[in-house]
Formats: C-alpha cells, sequence, structure tokens
C-alpha cells in the first residue's frame, strides 16, 4: 500500500539536532529498501504562491495560505505492506525531530 509522508518542519528551532547528512541518508535507506516511490523537497517558503477562486474570481497571493508553526518541507510515497510499516518509516525520518511532524496518508486508490 502507498502511503504519503508530509514532512513539516518547525519553525521554532534554532539549533537542530539533525544535519543534511541525516537526509541523506534517510533518503538513501529509503531507496535501497526498495520502499521509495517518490519525493522531493520543496524551495523556501517565499516562493510560494496561493491561488483561491471564489463565487468565479481568482486571486493569486505571494506566499503561502495559512500562518502556522510548522512548515511543509516536503514529502516522500512510500511502497509498504501497512500502516504500522509506514509509521516506522515516518519515525526515522529526520523531519520528525526538532519541533517538524511527519503526517502520514494513505493514498486513495481508484483503480
Amino acid at each position: 500500500m502507498k502511503y504519503m509522508l508530509l514532512i513539516f518542519a518547525g519553525t521554532d528551532v534554532t539549533e537542530p539536532e539533525c544535519t543534511f547528512q541525516d537526509w541523506q541518508v534517510w533518503d538513501e535507506t529509503l531507496r535501497d529498501s526498495g520502499v521509495k516511490v517518490s519525493g522531493e523537497s520543496l524551495a523556501d517558503l517565499v516562493t510560494a504562491t496561493t491561488v483561491q477562486v471564489r463565487q468565479g474570481a481568482r486571486t493569486v497571493t505571494d506566499g503561502p495560505f495559512a500562518e502556522t508553526r510548522e512548515l511543509l518541507g516536503g514529502f516522500v510515497v512510500i511502497d509498504v505492506p501497512n500502516l504500522d510499516v509506514a509509521l516506522d518509516w515516518a519515525a526515522s525520518c529526520p523531519g520528525s525531530r526538532d519541533g517538524g511532524a511527519v503526517e502520514v496518508r494513505p493514498v486513495a486508490d481508484f483503480g
């Protein structure tokens, strides 16, 4: 079953516990285990643009729509046997540290 791991970074971290190398090792472990389907890091928050359509009128705003304490930093789609395995991968993600969180969502299968 496919799961999307949405990786949210905490915004109030002054000295992060994880390093760039931690991310590289985790990504390599995902690939080597054969569970990684896809994944990307997102560009800095200041590059975001939000689009809303209300009553047929489109509004485009620079920046993210919501002010939150956590910022979506990227995502990974994994293919694993069940939710428990997906939760184990989420817990091993460097993004689950430093005030961050990893949201685990099953990918809908309409096939």
